[in-house]
């Protein structure tokens, strides 16, 4: 009798099990999760080349200073050359005359006013 009753539950403890395993791979094999765990390793991808290609462009960025470095020693480049200053050129210019849109009123012309 007991060996009847261990193998019953051995059976019974097996079937769920197996039961389980198969209900969560085929969770796994929906259009839906297939979806998702392709977008999720998709991302993962992305972030780890976008890392890649930043490293890769610092890098770069770094050896070139030190190359453009090597090179202005090289040549004697060194010494900044002194730039004119900036000229400076007025958007509009400044007239004596009142404009033409702004006509005589009591109340001042403020831009700044809530409509």
């Amino acid at each position: 009798m007991f060996r009847r009753t261990f193998w019953f539950s051995t059976g019974v403890a097996a079937g769920v099990w197996a039961t389980t395993k198969v209900n969560r791979k085929l969770r796994q094999l929906t259009p839906e999760s297939l979806a998702a765990t392709a977008a999720n390793k998709a991302l993962e991808t992305g972030a780890r080349l976008k890392d890649r290609a930043v490293g890769f462009a610092l890098d770069v960025r770094d050896n070139m200073a030190q190359r453009e470095a090597e090179l202005g020693d090289a040549l004697g480049l060194r010494s900044d050359p002194e730039l004119p200053a900036p000229r400076r050129y007025t958007a509009i210019e400044n007239h004596p005359s009142k404009p033409k849109h702004v006509d005589d009123t009591t109340y001042p012309y403020n831009r700044n006013e809530d409509h």
